[in-house]
């Protein structure tokens, strides 16, 4: 059993992509997205959640990951596995 996966997103984001594409490499085999393009209060609540206004933020089970560059930075440090498994 994985920790579940939520990844605030838009439908342009190559980030967002980039994330997806990582996660879904890693056996993620769900990640609940939460479009801000498509619900603007999605994104007020995902500013006052993480302090960024930025695309995508990450969450790994109640670990606020971060970005993309922060999951990259994770996965390259061997940390990433240990937070999907939890």
């Amino acid at each position: 059993m994985s920790a579940p996966v939520v990844m605030y997103c838009t439908a342009v984001c190559p980030y967002c992509v980039m994330a997806e594409r990582l996660l879904t490499n890693k056996g993620v085999a769900q990640i609940e997205k939460i479009r801000v393009d498509l619900e603007p209060q999605q994104r007020e609540l995902m500013m006052q959640k993480t302090g960024r206004r930025t695309v995508p933020q990450i969450y790994i089970g109640d670990t606020h990951v971060g970005g993309f560059d922060d999951l990259n930075a994770l996965e390259r440090a061997g940390k990433l596995d240990p937070l999907l498994q939890a």
